[in-house]
């Protein structure tokens, strides 16, 4: 965690943000944070960005999500988006960059002055897309072990009625050779969903190995390439939610911000 706090102190972007938060005080009039959350498929960046955006105030964009709508729709991307989900592999960076544009054009007509996105850029040629679209303030970097990420990603259910995002494995890791032990209770469903869980159908083991083969060999890069401009924070999930989410919001300065927005709710 030093190494995390020291990293942070030299990132130019967050500290400012930070204090904006702290001291409710705009950045600027009309932005608020542009942020990117990265990480390997399953890590857990929906979890942890749609919980900073409810604790900022900014909408969480997922391109995954965007995909989702887009296949669930019966659009004109639908059936080549199904081909290429299905295989494990990358969505092509034109289809991300409409889908997104058209998510960010929509949450501007509807006022929305700043975003966390989640999912991308994926490759080095959609982070350099990107940086000639908007300014990203800074991208975190989620990382997890892979045993833990494999079985997180074999365990994703989702609610076939209400939609519900939820997880059934149970993982525990032995400390051993210096790496750390780990925990991480499954998060399941209310009583009520628990009978509509489905799997989703890319969640197989073949497919998650080639989506981790091709998320290494292409989006490194990108860690590199933010890294480069003093903008990437690592932070290495110690578990599940109860331990990782306070532990995030110290490497972020943002746990105080978070106990002053709880005593003022």
């Amino acid at each position: 965690m030093a190494a995390i706090t020291r990293l942070v102190k030299r990132t130019p972007y967050l500290p400012c943000a930070a204090r904006r938060f702290l001291s409710h005080a705009p950045l600027h009039k009309e932005r608020n944070v542009q942020w990117v959350f990265l990480g390997c498929p399953g890590v857990g960046k929906g979890t942890y960005a749609s919980r900073l955006c409810n604790l900022l105030g900014v909408p969480h964009i997922a391109t995954g999500d965007l995909v989702r709508s887009e296949l669930a729709s019966n659009g004109p991307l639908s059936s080549q988006l199904s081909e290429i989900v299905n295989q494990g592999k990358l969505v092509s960076d034109e289809i991300i960059m409409n889908l997104l544009s058209k998510r960010l054009a929509d949450g501007e007509a509807k006022g929305e002055s700043g975003f966390i996105l989640d999912g991308f850029p994926r490759t080095m040629k959609q982070a350099e897309i990107l940086e000639g679209v908007t300014d990203i303030d800074l991208v975190v970097n989620l990382k997890i072990q892979e045993e833990a990420l494999l079985a997180k990603c074999l365990g994703r259910r989702i609610c076939n009625e209400c939609g519900g995002n939820f997880n059934v494995a149970s993982i525990s890791i032995k400390g051993e050779n210096g790496r750390p032990s780990m925990v991480m209770d499954p998060l399941l469903p209310p009583a009520h969903c628990m009978s509509k869980l489905i799997t989703r159908s890319d969640d197989t083991e073949a497919v998650v190995q080639e989506r981790l083969r091709i998320y290494s060999e292409k989006s490194q890069p990108v860690e590199e390439f933010y890294r480069s401009r003093g903008k990437l924070l690592e932070f290495d999930l110690p578990g599940g939610i109860p331990e990782s989410w306070p532990k995030l919001l110290q490497a972020l300065d943002l746990y105080d911000y978070e106990e002053k927005q709880s005593v003022a709710a």
